[in-house]
């Protein structure tokens, strides 16, 4: 057993720049417990604003040893001794006159109690310690928000409790919909990141785990180790939850549910659009749908983990944080004068996972999100495996098939390709495919009908060249342009929901909604494919691909959990119909340009 809780509270003021306290105790009054963090202020008598960091990684963790490779390619500008996967560097913001506190999540690292990531529990106690920031003696009682990922994603939920003191968010890169943007695309569950998160990042930093100062994983527990029996017992384990929950109404979903529209901070949602499997869409949806006043939408390329601390960037951050956490608005963040959303157009084949190539893709503003003139224009696939703006097929009923249940090792897919575009064509916004499927037994020896069909969707660019255009993608992998999914029996759409729109079909993905799926039937679906942005050079191309499986481009972000996706259910033969009934077709959105 752990020894009793011990406050090993230490400052240090003459080590450093700044001022460092290391395991200062924040006790909850949510829960039992108490919250560790780190404090990082300039060594001041003046009261300072202050940057909150809360996530289970490890507050004590050194970006080097969490990521060695990554940390060799961060801005020198955003290195120091204190640098930590993700979040803002100490020496930076202590320098610009910001205190920065990096907390513990409760259950990981020096924080005993519960680990159960994301949860509403979780929420709570980060909400207490954004309070507790403002009340301190050195702090000017304004708390901005500012990191990646987790951190990011962890802002939305906290934001819209609105705690005391919270006077901005910069959520970069962090998703908003635990459900639709992390754990079940379209319904299917995407196991292979959970597994690889939980299991890397996670469960190694939990609260009383033997050997992490041998492992160069941060410090050892304070209190002492726990036994693995007492371990398993202190946590929630995502790898195992996101299996046996897979609707939105059960409460392990519904508990971590919270309202965007509560959300009432300025905020700068800042998305990357090779985030097609994780972030990109919570980051557009947030800002949608936020309840802020005053919300500005960004859009990046990069690699998941680098842009943060461009200098450009980082810069961004601090004058969008000075004009609501020091009033110092010299860019007029306050008075709205940025424009709203701020797009970068990926124009050209400049390669993936270069930062310094990708710095040629021109930037444009916008007024709002959608962009008002887009025009949402029809390509009908045809099955003759071509993508066309002509009309629909109308011909005698003819299918296209592919085997089900395909796998990143032995894809099973179609694809329709556009003719060459004639003109330059910008595609900036959200799509939705709409699909006349169906599902067989893929011989009469198979002994169980198919009784549902996970659709996956690809969009993809062809040079005009004929060399497909790969992108960024989180890990610096190449990736097409977007990707989409959905789970046929959860094909009920909302149409009365506010968030209904025609380019955005709305699912509540609820087990009531649950729709019977019949062995050689068609189905017509329309399935959201997440917002993208690509200028097809005159001559150019774009392929349409449908799969039952995970293609290239899916990178870390893998869905072919058995029990999830089993063989008894799924197995069989897919088809996609065309006949004057049954339509299919992509609706893109095409920008013409400004007048």
């Amino acid at each position: 057993m752990p020894n009793e809780i011990q406050d090993l509270h230490t400052v240090d003021k003459s080590t450093y720049p700044y001022i460092f306290e290391q395991n200062v105790t924040v006790p909850l009054k949510s829960s039992d417990g108490l919250v560790r963090v780190n404090v990082y202020r300039p060594n001041t008598d003046e009261k300072v604003p202050v940057l909150v960091t809360y996530a289970p990684y490890g507050k004590d963790i050194p970006y080097a040893d969490f990521h060695a490779k990554s940390f060799a390619e961060v801005n020198p500008q955003q290195k120091s001794d204190h640098s930590v996967w993700e979040t803002p560097d100490p020496a930076f913001w202590t320098k610009n006159g910001y205190a920065v506190v990096r907390a513990d999540e409760r259950g990981t690292g020096q924080s005993p109690g519960f680990l159960d990531t994301m949860s509403r529990g979780t929420s709570e106690a980060f909400f207490e310690v954004v309070e507790w920031a403002a009340e301190q003696s050195w702090s000017s009682g304004k708390v901005g928000l500012l990191g990646i990922s987790y951190y990011a994603g962890t802002q939305w939920r906290v934001a819209a409790r609105q705690p005391k003191g919270l006077a901005a968010i910069v959520p970069w890169e962090g998703m908003s919909d635990y459900y639709r943007d992390r754990c079940r695309h379209g319904g299917i569950l995407s196991n292979q990141f959970i597994g690889f998160w939980w299991n890397r990042q996670v469960v190694t930093n939990q609260y009383g785990r033997a050997g992490r100062n041998a492992n160069k994983w941060g410090p050892d527990t304070i209190e002492g180790d726990l036994s693995e029996e007492e371990l398993a017992k202190n946590r929630q384990d995502q790898t195992i939850d996101n299996v046996n929950n897979r609707f939105r109404d059960e409460d392990y979903y519904s508990s971590k549910d919270f309202d965007l529209a509560d959300v009432k901070v300025p905020l700068l949602s800042v998305a990357n659009w090779g985030g097609i499997l994780l972030h990109l869409r919570g980051n557009v949806q947030g800002y949608m749908h936020a309840g802020s006043k005053l919300k500005y939408l960004r859009f990046i390329t990069g690699r998941h983990d680098l842009p943060f601390y461009y200098e450009e960037e980082v810069e961004l951050q601090r004058s969008f944080l000075d004009a609501f956490l020091k009033g110092d608005d010299r860019d007029g963040w306050s008075e709205g004068k940025p424009a709203p959303v701020d797009i970068v157009l990926r124009k050209g084949d400049v390669g993936f996972n270069d930062a310094a190539a990708e710095k040629v893709y021109p930037r444009r503003t916008e007024n709002e999100w959608p962009i008002a003139r887009t025009q949402y224009t029809r390509y009908h696939l045809q099955p003759d495996l071509k993508l066309s703006k002509d009309a629909p097929y109308s011909g005698p009923p003819k299918t296209t098939s592919y085997k089900a249940l395909g796998m990143l090792n032995d894809p099973q897919l179609v694809q329709f390709t556009t003719e060459a575009f004639e003109a330059e064509t910008e595609i900036t916004g959200h799509i939705v495919a709409h699909l006349s499927v169906s599902a067989s037994k893929a011989s009469p020896d198979r002994s169980t009908e198919p009784s549902d069909i996970d659709l996956f969707v690809t969009l993809r660019h062809i040079s005009p060249e004929g060399k497909e255009v790969y992108y960024t993608g989180t890990a610096g992998d190449p990736i097409p342009l977007t990707k989409g999914w959905l789970r046929t029996s959860l094909r009920k759409i909302e149409d009365q929901h506010p968030q209904h729109r025609d380019w955005l079909p709305h699912r509540e993905y609820r087990s009531t909604d649950v729709q019977e799926v019949k062995p050689d039937t068609v189905y017509e679906v329309d399935v959201e494919v997440w917002p993208t942005n690509v200028v097809v050079a005159k001559g150019g191309k774009l392929v349409f691909e449908v799969s039952s499986g995970d293609t290239q481009g899916c990178g870390i972000f893998g869905h072919h959990d058995r029990q999830d996706r089993s063989e008894k259910v799924f197995g069989g033969l897919n088809s996609v119909h065309f006949s004057g009934q049954h339509q299919n077709y992509i609706v893109l959105p095409v920008i013409p340009a400004k007048e």
